[in-house]
């Protein structure tokens, strides 16, 4: 009987009650769209920031070591996080610096300059590639604009390298501009940047890059300072601080869109539930002077809402979803990533803010089933 009371009583208003399901469907739709960029954005700003290079650095403890052992770090540190680096969501390169000289075959003059090594990098490694080694020309090497107009090379050029008694011929496989201090270096495999420096398995410091939130990115450089005694770990500020600032800013704003939302689909549903208690007081009136409890009524126009809610919310939270996929690709210029815990949560919060909008149905406790019924024929 409470089911076939239920469907009548959805049937019997139709142009009120679709009304009442529209607006729970427009609010599950802009809820769903919402919260699945939310949880979206987490992972979109982390990939975008990840572009900007690390965010965390790893040097040794005792810089101040007058030997250049003891300044730098063991390759065998790079290395464990290297085989980690899939697991956990991060990657990682070594360098090592060597002060160092530089010279053009056909030019008797050494210029000091800064050697880097590099490991781990996949541009760099790129770079590497876009040149075969030639023989007599050892391996290939990367120059900055500024020490290539000052040495008078170019891409395919040999380069002669030189520290101390070790010396290195190279190829410049690139010359690259990047607006800072790069532009003054010269940039080799980690293994020659060892030769040079006579430093076998050692490295002068370890960048990483970690993909997660800002609480998980600093959880993840406490775990790595544990992990790693004789190294100093730290964070990038310049990128930690602007990431954790830029995600806090967009997932405040999205929540606080989305309770804004919630409280004006409250309202459309308010306003339409006070007019369905006016029409429902001779119905409340014949159930009440057939023996049926005010509680037992409520309950029923309670079920009532939820099931609005419920078929609201499905079918608006589905659309949300489709919704920021799109909106995701028009603001990032990749779609959003469908996550399964929104469609759920969407359709509680639905169900919620349609039981909350059936309160004008309490004045129906105040009708009396004789004056209701005084006028029925």
């Amino acid at each position: 009987m409470f089911w076939r009371i239920l469907r009548r009583l959805l049937f019997a208003h139709r142009a009120r009650l679709t009304l009442v399901l529209l607006a729970l469907g427009a609010g599950a739709a802009v809820t769903a769209a919402l919260l699945n960029l939310e949880t979206d954005a987490e992972h979109r700003l982390t990939t975008e920031f990840r572009s900007f290079g690390a965010n965390i650095i790893i040097t040794p403890r005792n810089t101040t070591a007058p030997a250049l052992s003891a300044a730098t770090l063991d390759e065998s540190v790079y290395e464990r996080l290297a085989a980690q680096q899939e697991a956990e969501r991060s990657r990682s390169s070594a360098l090592l610096y060597v002060i160092a000289e530089a010279r053009a075959p056909a030019s008797p003059e050494w210029v000091p300059l800064v050697i880097a090594g590099h490991k781990g990098d996949p541009l760099i490694a790129a770079e590497f590639a876009t040149l075969e080694s030639s023989p007599g020309h050892g391996t290939n090497c990367i120059s900055g604009t500024k020490v290539a107009a000052q040495l008078g090379v170019r891409a395919g050029d040999p380069l002669l390298l030189r520290n101390r008694a070790v010396e290195q011929t190279c190829r410049i496989s690139s010359v690259i501009r990047s607006g800072g201090q790069e532009d003054n270096q010269i940039f080799v495999l980690l293994d020659t940047a060892q030769r040079l420096a006579s430093l076998p398995q050692r490295v002068s410091l370890i960048l990483a890059g970690y993909y997660g939130a800002p609480e998980a990115l600093q959880k993840h450089i406490a775990d790595l300072a544990q992990r790693i005694p004789e190294a100093d770990v730290r964070g990038i500020r310049q990128f930690t601080e602007a990431e954790a600032k830029l995600y806090t800013k967009i997932r405040s704003l999205l929540l606080a869109t989305v309770a804004l939302i919630l409280i004006l689909t409250g309202l459309c549903v308010l306003a339409a539930m006070a007019g369905v208690a006016m029409e429902r007081e001779r119905d409340v009136g014949t159930m009440k002077a057939l023996g049926g409890p005010f509680s037992r009524v409520l309950r029923l126009f309670l079920a009532e809402a939820a099931l609005l809610g419920l078929l609201g919310g499905a079918i608006g939270g589905a659309a949300g979803i489709a919704l920021s996929i799109w909106l995701g690709k028009t603001v990032f210029g990749v779609a959003a990533q469908p996550r399964l815990i929104v469609y759920p949560v969407a359709i509680g919060l639905t169900v919620l803010v349609a039981i909350a909008g059936a309160f004008p149905l309490r004045r129906l406790a105040g009708v009396r089933p004789g004056e209701i019924l005084r006028g029925v024929s």
